[in-house]
């Protein structure tokens, strides 16, 4: 799996959440270097376990969807006797 990329923008906004969660829950203040240092420890460390874990809900997702279709399909044929 390849490394995640975040915009500037969006890796600011992950940065803030994190300094915003370290000083609301932890009571500690942290820049943004060492905000961005975690989130790519994170990212590297346990990103593949969230990653995987949206494709099982997509995967699941799809195969409910697949199923609907199949009785929507069904719904349309037409009598044969």
């Amino acid at each position: 799996m390849s490394t995640i990329k975040f915009s500037a923008a969006e890796k600011d906004q992950i940065v803030d959440k994190v300094k915003i969660y370290f000083r609301d829950r932890l009571d500690q203040d942290i820049g943004s270097f060492d905000a961005e240092f975690l989130i790519d420890f994170f990212s590297k460390e346990v990103g593949a376990y969230f990653y995987n874990q949206g494709l099982y809900d997509a995967q699941v997702l799809l195969n409910e969807k697949t199923e609907e279709i199949g009785y929507l399909i069904q719904d349309l044929e037409k009598p044969t006797s």
